[in-house]
């Protein structure tokens, strides 16, 4: 029965000179199931080009080529991919194992492209290796073999789809003569089973046992005899196992095994990569953790200086300090009183802006040093201190901000903890002469420390707190009026506070407390920080995107022929590229989880660090920050392994086998 027909064959290939050279000219042959053929001629004769085409490893000829009606010539590269896993088995002379492959997984390696279950594929490559005699050596590295058993597990390999068509090139070139017998007995054994046979060769020892030679010179065929003296074994029963895959392509599951194969045969240089793109990845973790506990920072540190139902309110000014010393006059009060009262109505709220809930309130900033300042008493010696500020004590303060003593009244302040500098431990009830200067009237008192309030501004000041009431008492009594410079509203609940809130942070007139406006200016400082952290970090993972690309592109230069084999046994172009993509995947992924494993242990450290010079932590860890981490790694290492797998996966199958 006639299993392939070549009818005026021609292969050409181009010189650069623009000129071509026939590598193959007017071949007319057929061949038949069952027949042992062998192809001989010299080195350069055409032989192993006419195996290629017969193979499905070159399409690119002049003629016809075809095998169980279909003429090679015309198929597309899927189609020639699906021929090569069904219909050939190739058996090399260098036996073409993957080396980072045990012998059953490079046996079941055309099987594992067709995507057959792994109890079937097992099961037929042990059958296979048994009929061969090597089924204990099925674990074992091609390493671990000699020449004869690498070629037995070469012919499993070629055999495990059971095809129709076995090519060997030269498949005892490289064995002693005992094991080139063992092999060429295989060989025959299969043929007369009913299978195609085609070998090249050199050795007319080989040619000898086969059923037909074919002698190739110069890309013609010269002669094409029958040996009268071949005999056929009898033929043995098949107990091989026969299936059908349900899909003829290389699962995602198969591909991620083979990818980590190979990279745990490399496991040194893919581990010492993995590393350096998790520090990129912690390095990340780390600035996001910063920016983001900076900013909680300042928002506990703010949320400690409001009150759920107050809503302070300040003159909007170019700068903080300007804002902190516009006076308010009544009709500006009653502006902005009308002004909120009307915006309430249009959202439809009952609450209204009135004098009950309007308190006012006082600052003053001592930018000279000579407009407000103490005098007390140290061991008997007058002392005098300036004031930084002197604050009305705000409604938004409670009980929490105290850290001793009560709240100011009448012929009373509070100091922040500064004061322990000027006076020691023991503050609460000691007597001080307060001088202030307000806009021209000079108020003159001694006054008791009724407590010490934590505030939200620097330590290394000294602020002071008085009752609004005592305080405009103070000025009423030289005769002047006392003209506020904040407004606060009490609320009746926190929606109607984040009410006003919101519209005071959108007035282009008006602004909020001073710890809101310290706290937007530092979440603004913080935010700034942590964009140019996470720049320094993008170009940090842009870096090792590009070590990523070039680890991979060296690895595909190294395992050429590999790719190679994988083709000649089926592989499509999706599948070499889903090996490779596979690949950057799990560095990507390992990557990931040594950079969390990092920046765990490195917040561990900053934040001791920080906590012993600082007294608090600036770092704050999200989990989402890991799982961004996990997607940006494997999205960096997939989008650079791209290239790489692209171009695996266009190698020429022909050129990949030469390829030493």
């Amino acid at each position: 029965m006639t299993k392939i027909e070549i009818k005026n064959l021609f292969k050409k290939y181009p010189l650069d000179n623009k000129e071509e050279f026939t590598a193959l000219s007017n071949i007319n042959l057929s061949f038949h199931q069952g027949e042992l053929v062998a192809i001989v001629g010299e080195s350069g004769s055409g032989k192993s080009t006419l195996m290629n085409l017969i193979g499905g490893l070159d399409s690119k000829f002049e003629g016809d080529l075809i095998v169980d009606g279909l003429n090679l010539r015309d198929l597309p590269d899927k189609q020639l991919d699906k021929y090569r896993k069904n219909k050939v088995g190739f058996v090399f002379q260098s036996f073409n194992l993957i080396s980072h492959l045990s012998v059953l997984d490079n046996v079941c390696s055309a099987l594992t492209l067709s995507n057959v279950p792994e109890k079937i594929k097992t099961k037929k490559a042990l059958e296979l290796l048994t009929k061969l005699g090597i089924e204990k050596y099925a674990k074992r590295k091609p390493t671990q073999l000699s020449g004869g058993q690498k070629q037995r597990v070469a012919i499993a390999r070629a055999l495990i789809n059971d095809p129709d068509i076995i090519l060997a090139d030269e498949p005892t070139g490289s064995l002693d003569s005992k094991t080139t017998q063992q092999i060429l007995e295989i060989l025959k054994q299969i043929a007369d089973d009913g299978k195609l046979v085609i070998m090249v060769t050199h050795s007319e020892k080989v040619s000898s046992v086969c059923s037909r030679v074919i002698e190739i010179f110069d890309g013609q065929i010269v002669s094409d005899t029958k040996n009268k003296n071949y005999k056929k074994n009898r033929k043995k029963k098949n107990n091989n196992e026969h299936f059908k895959a349900e899909k003829q392509h290389l699962s995602l599951k198969s591909a991620l095994k083979l990818a980590f194969h190979n990279m745990w045969t490399n496991k040194i240089k893919n581990i010492l990569m993995a590393f350096g793109v998790a520090i990129s990845i912690s390095s990340m973790i780390l600035m996001l953790s910063f920016g983001s506990g900076l900013t909680d920072y300042v928002t506990n540190v703010a949320s400690d200086y409001t009150n759920p139902l107050v809503v302070p309110v300040s003159k909007k000014s170019d700068n903080m300090i300007s804002s902190l010393s516009s006076y308010w006059t009544e009709e500006e009060i009653s502006s902005l009183t009308e002004e909120l009262n009307s915006f309430l109505s249009k959202n439809n709220e009952e609450f209204t802006v009135s004098d009950e809930n309007l308190k006012r309130g006082f600052t003053m900033i001592n930018l000279t040093g000579n407009l407000a300042s103490i005098d007390y008493s140290v061991d008997n010696e007058i002392k005098t201190q300036s004031l930084f500020c002197l604050y009305t004590t705000p409604p938004t303060y409670n009980e929490t901000n105290l850290i001793e003593g009560n709240f100011s009244g009448e012929n009373e302040v509070m100091f922040n903890s500064y004061i322990y500098n000027l006076l020691g431990d023991e503050v609460v009830g000691k007597q001080v002469d307060i001088y202030v200067n307000i806009a021209g009237i000079e108020v003159k008192k001694t006054v008791d420390i009724s407590g010490v309030v934590n505030t939200s501004t620097f330590d290394g000041i000294l602020c002071v707190y008085v009752d609004y009431d005592f305080l405009e008492k103070c000025v009423i009594e030289q005769n002047k009026s006392l003209t506020p410079t904040d407004i606060y509203i009490i609320t009746g609940n926190e929606n109607q506070t984040n009410l006003l809130k919101n519209y005071i942070k959108t007035s282009d007139k008006y602004s909020g407390s001073m710890e809101e406006r310290l706290a937007d200016m530092f979440s603004e400082m913080s935010n700034t920080i942590s964009i140019a952290l996470a720049v320094i970090a993008g170009i940090s993972l842009i870096v090792s995107a590009i070590m990523i690309l070039t680890v991979l592109y060296m690895s595909v230069s190294e395992r050429t022929k590999e790719i190679g084999v994988l083709k000649a046994i089926g592989a499509r172009r999706r599948d070499i590229k889903n090996i490779f993509v596979s690949e950057s995947f799990l560095i990507g992924l390992l990557s990931a989880v040594v950079g969390i494993c990092l920046s765990l242990i490195s917040f561990g450290i900053f934040s001791i660090l920080f906590n012993a010079l600082l007294g608090f932590a600036p770092l704050s860890l999200r989990w989402y920050y890991f799982v961004i981490a996990i997607l940006l790694s494997v999205l960096i290492s997939m989008l650079s392994g791209l290239y790489p797998s692209s171009k695996a996966s266009k190698m020429d199958p022909v050129e990949s086998l030469r390829r030493e």
